[in-house]
């Protein structure tokens, strides 16, 4: 067997049950991971000095194929359903046995790495690639050590990823080929069948949304945050795609902490990450300037094109996929914190882009409310024209990232109860979708209100303004607000028409009252409370 680079010297692949590869490279650096990807034909670079690859057919996760080895570690811990599917233990060892032997005459790449800018509560990794390419993605997205820590570096949890192995699902008790199983007791990933290099990400999202409320006390967060570049007066961003997190998080008067995973300490919010995994479908320098810059050398472009005659990305190209993605790492970005750890948070945003264009602009949450909209995690699309369907379709998605979420939902949402009442912060539900009727009839709400709302909130000012009860989901509307005319934060006044306003409004209400019966059961009083009611004089 080859080795080369930077080897731990304490513990090798024996850890993983591997015992034999054709060759093994240790820790290379981006440099070498590029040439090892161009040498591999996995990919080619752009004018930018982007190495741009294709995923093959999967150009997204597979939540589907995605599971968790019940055992008795999880079998009473894990919320069981089609978001957690189980596996068997005997079938995980099947199909880790095979990987085994399929490596044998294989070459590797092997990555050590941090998840968790905050070192009292980190997971130490080792990932383990086929593809060059892959372990770049992983030294872009996780936490490289410093070079000395490297020697005697002990994993706590490890990924294999063999993206042309396929499981067979007549035997593997998989669901088709490709599958991304987690064992939280043998602490390993396994990962096959698939190219798509955010399964590793989100696989340890998983891992870090298990372990950190069971074992650390520790909140995992789907969201964006940033803090003052004065002061460490963190805000924190909880939004479905296509509701403004990362544009609302990218301030140039406040500094990114990260733009998607972070854990709530007694002491800080921290990125799980290293670095960024933007979308880049019609990416533009107008439009996102941090990340277009960001896609330079050292950064993965995935499933994109080139035009025709050059080496330049057309961002516009969906041929492949909408599901365009760039990889880069932190320090492509200028106005970051470093560390990636900020103070406690005073403000928490949630995000939803409301199609039904019946919610205002702004709302301030109580604890029950604001539990009870984490848990439901709501955001509405517009629907095609498919048999004439025009109304807007609602997107539920617990915790704002119910695909990664081991635990019931209801455990995240009660540590975020807590916290908010030991650290005194104040929850806004913010609207950045329509006002003055649905999709199709109303307007969406100016990008410039929803940064003046966000101001006002992040600098104490809407502490100070009067405020009135929603009449259908009971949260409070500040009556004024800096930058932004009265009648805006009104969502019925912007409607002209309350019979109108208020049967839309009914209708979304029931809509979360629908897509919360399933949290019941483990749902306590408060949370309930904090739902919406609607306007029987208006049914």
């Amino acid at each position: 067997m080859v080795e080369t680079g930077k080897k731990s010297q304490k513990s090798g692949l024996e850890d993983a049950g591997i015992k034999k590869v054709k060759e093994a490279h240790w820790n290379l650096s981006q440099s070498e991971l590029i040439e090892e990807a161009l040498k591999n034909n996995e990919g080619h670079l752009a004018d930018t000095g982007a190495l741009t690859c294709d995923t093959g057919k999967f150009t997204g996760r597979s939540p589907q194929d995605r599971f968790i080895v019940e055992d008795d570690l999880t079998k009473d811990q894990v919320w069981w359903g089609n978001i957690n599917k189980p596996i068997s233990p005997e079938h995980f060892d099947k199909i880790h046995n095979k990987m085994l032997g399929y490596l044998e005459e294989r070459k590797v790449y092997v990555r050590d790495a941090y998840a968790g800018a905050d070192k009292t509560h980190r997971l130490k990794l080792r990932v383990i690639n086929t593809y060059a390419w892959h372990n770049l993605f992983c030294y872009n997205m996780f936490i490289n050590p410093e070079e000395y820590k490297l020697e005697g570096f002990v994993p706590n949890f490890t990924i294999i990823c063999c993206p042309e192995f396929e499981a067979d699902p007549e035997t593997d008790g998989t669901r088709q080929e490709n599958f991304a199983i987690v064992n939280f007791t043998k602490r390993m990933i396994l990962v096959g069948g698939t190219q798509y290099s955010g399964e590793m990400k989100k696989g340890i999202f998983s891992v870090l949304n298990f372990l950190l409320p069971t074992e650390d006390g520790v909140l995992p967060m789907h969201c964006s945050a940033n803090m003052g570049k004065e002061n460490s007066d963190t805000a924190i961003y909880f939004g479905l795609s296509g509701t403004g997190k990362t544009t609302l998080s990218a301030d140039p008067d406040r500094l990114l902490i990260g733009d998607d995973e972070h854990g709530w300490t007694d002491n800080n919010i921290f990125n799980f990450e290293g670095g960024c995994y933007a979308k880049a479908i019609d990416l533009t320098e107008e439009k996102e300037p941090d990340i277009f810059r960001a896609v330079k050398y050292g950064a993965i472009v995935e499933n994109t094109r080139f035009f025709d005659g050059s080496r330049t990305v057309n961002y516009e190209d969906t041929s492949v996929t909408e599901n365009t993605r760039v990889s880069y790492p932190l320090d492509h970005i200028d106005n970051i914190a470093t560390p990636s750890i900020g103070g406690l948070p005073k403000n928490i945003f949630f995000l939803t882009c409301d199609a039904f264009g019946v919610m205002p602009p702004i709302l301030r949450l109580n604890r029950g409310q604001a539990m009870y909209h984490f848990i439901s995690g709501y955001t509405s699309k517009v629907a095609g024209t498919e048999a004439g369907i025009t109304d807007p379709v609602p997107v539920f998605s617990a915790c704002f990232g119910a695909p990664f979420m081991p635990l019931h939902p209801t455990v995240y949402a009660e540590m975020l109860g807590k916290k908010m009442d030991e650290h005194k912060v104040n929850v806004w539900l913010v609207n950045t979708g329509w006002t003055g009727g649905p999709y199709g009839v109303g307007s969406r709400i100016k990008l410039k209100y929803t940064r003046a709302m966000i101001t006002a909130a992040l600098s104490g000012v809407l502490d100070n303004v009067g405020y009135r009860k929603h009449s259908i989901f009971g949260a409070e509307i500040p009556m004024t607000c800096p930058g932004v005319p009265s009648e805006i934060l009104s969502a019925r006044e912007t409607w002209k028409n309350d019979q109108g306003f208020y049967e839309q409004s009914n209708k979304l209400a029931r809509m979360f009252q629908e897509n919360f019966t399933k949290f019941e059961e483990y749902a306590n009083e408060e949370i309930m409370a904090g739902g919406p009611k609607p306007r029987e004089d208006f049914a």
